[in-house]
This record gives structure tokens, sequence and C-alpha cells, in this order.
């Protein structure tokens, strides 16, 4: 049987064909195209979304020393990368007198070691408050780590009678620092720093004797001239303590050539020598030794208005009879420290 196909139909489906195969190929590009581009679309959300790996520790990094910049230890960087937390622990070394000796300027100076924590205020444990338990003193120190050295400094605890056996009982090793000055000068600045806070007291010379006259006995009953009788309080501490467990540091080299001392007393606490002559500056208008970075300071630091304070008038006769008064006192006391002091 035989079909006959008109011209029309004929290019009608010629048409047709064509048309489908014009929207298979552009499906077909389109299809292409897209799979192309998610590739380097999908190689890079691979790269992103490819999982991290997180490394988690139990070390956790504390300070070692508050406010202290001057950790140049090897041995502190490492306890820092163990994250060893610092505790409270009991003084290894005191600083007990004397009073307007220098106390305080050594404090400051020592404590801008990096392996010496000390107590910010005079605590005043072995004197006013041994009542109050060791757990109490305790709690009054900084935190230090395993390898630091705490001090703390109370003046008043070389002149207090109980204080040598006191301190024994804490601990019988603990190492003692006596920063010790001429009686002369110490008494006027004791008097000094008390004429501060009471305007109206009597001049120096009327308290220095008995009746208030040059001719008269020294009174040895005022507080500020019977401190600077220096051998009747260390021969308190020679009963508990051995002279080789005392320092004596020279209060007037404290201030000329602080680093001198500096070295005496960090080789007695048997640490390295951190603290040298690049710390310290003289401050001209103070009269006084100066650092140029301190604990809690990383600017040049001077002690507060209350050092440094102008001495009064004292008429010579007096200053005569007062190093007469104490020239055989200051004599018993080179003999039992074994160091002459050089006060005239």
């Amino acid at each position: 049987m035989e079909f006959a196909v008109s011209k029309k139909t004929l290019i009608a489906l010629i048409i047709l064909v064509t048309i489908s195969f014009y929207i298979t190929f552009l499906f077909n590009s389109c299809i292409v195209s897209n799979i192309s581009k998610g590739i380097p679309q999908l190689r890079r959300n691979q790269i992103v979304q490819e999982p991290l790996m997180h490394y988690s520790t139990s070390v956790r990094v504390v300070s070692l020393i508050e406010g202290n910049e001057t950790d140049i230890s090897p041995k502190y960087k490492w306890f820092r990368e163990q994250g060893l937390k610092p505790e409270r622990q009991l003084p290894s070394a005191l600083i007990i007198g004397v009073k307007k000796g220098g106390t305080r300027a050594l404090l400051e100076f020592i404590r801008i070691h990096p392996d010496v924590r000390a107590a910010g205020s005079e605590v005043h444990f072995f004197d006013k408050n041994y009542h109050k338990s060791f757990q109490w003193y305790r709690s009054h120190m900084p935190p230090t780590l395993e390898g630091q050295l705490t001090i703390e400094k109370t003046p008043s605890y070389f002149i207090t009678k109980e204080a040598p056996r006191r301190v024994q009982m804490m601990n019988p090793s603990t190492k003692l620092l006596v920063v010790v000055r001429d009686p002369v000068t110490r008494a006027i600045s004791d008097y000094t720093q008390a004429k501060s806070k009471k305007l109206d007291m009597k001049p120096f010379e009327e308290l220095v004797f008995v009746n208030g006259t040059v001719g008269s006995i020294v009174d040895t009953s005022w507080g500020p001239i019977k401190l600077g009788l220096y051998y009747k309080y260390l021969s308190r501490w020679l009963k508990f303590f051995p002279l080789s467990q005392l320092l004596f540091i020279s209060g007037e080299r404290l201030i000329t050539d602080p680093a001198v001392e500096l070295k005496r007393v960090q080789d007695f606490l048997g640490l390295k020598r951190v603290v040298t002559e690049r710390h310290f500056y003289f401050n001209t208008t103070k009269g006084f030794p100066c650092l140029f970075k301190s604990e809690g300071h990383s600017a040049p630091h001077c002690l507060g208005k209350t050092k440094g304070r102008n001495h009064p008038y004292v008429n010579p006769t007096v200053w005569q009879r007062l190093r007469d008064f104490y020239r055989p006192f200051n004599m018993r006391f080179y003999q039992m420290t074994g160091i002459n002091f050089g006060w005239a």
C-alpha cells in the first residue's frame, strides 16, 4: 500500500525534527555547562568544609608575677608553660629593722627581682597580731611559685622582745635582714617623722636630754634615742638565730651605692644577681636613689613623699654629745656583727 505524502506535510515534518534537535542540543549544553561550573565550586566548598583539627590542652597559663615585668628567668617561662598555680607561703626572709634605717628602700629595691615576692605593707604579725595565727599571717603573703622567695618587712620586729622566739617557731631557718644607720641621724629622722604628724612637738634638743638642757644626761627612755642601742636588741636575736642568718645592710651605703648593698642581699638570699647598677638613678631633688622601673611601675619610680624629708637644724653641740653617747655602744655592735660601719 502506498502512502501519498504531500509536500506541505513533508516540510512540516522536517521543521519539527529540526526544532527537536535544536531543543535537545540546548538542553544538553546547559547540563554540561552547569556540571563544568559546579565542579570547581564543589572543589572549593570541599576545601572550606574540610574538617579542621582542634588541639585541646589542660594547661592553664597563670600570671607568675603580678605587675612585675622583670621576669627574665627561663625557669619561670617553663613554669608558665606548665600552668602551675601560685600559692601563698609563709615568708622565708624578713626585713626586721631598723625603723628609719632604710627598710622601705631595701624592700622596694629587692622586690624588683623576679624571684622575690613581698608583702606590700607591714603586717606586724610578730609584734601586734601574733594571736591571729600563722594561717592569718600566710593569708597576707603574696602568691608565689616554687623557687620564688617570700619576704615581709616590719621594722618594729627588731626591738620587739618576743619576736625572735616567735620567728624561730615559724621557721628556724628564716633569713633576717637588718638595715642599720648612724644612730644619731636615725634619731633625728625618727623625730622628723613624728613631728610631721604632731606639729606642736618640742624641739629635738629638749627631748634628747633628761631635763631638756644640753648640760644634762641623754634620755635613753625616749624612743628615738633608745632604738639606736642596736647591740641591746641584737643580743636577743642571737639567742635564737646564729649570726650567719642575719645580714646587716648599711643604710648610708644603701643611699650612696644601692647596687653594692643589693649584691650582698642577693647573695645572702641565694638569688642570682639580677638587680644591678642599671636599675638605679639618683634623684638630686630628693637626695635619694630611685628606680628606672619597679614592681607595678613601668616608668621611673621614687619612694613616696614621706621618704627623704628635710631634717631640722640641730645644734652641733647636741650632735657631738650624741656621738659621744653612742660611741661605746656602736663599738659593741661592731664587735658583735664583725662590721665597722664607720659611724663617727
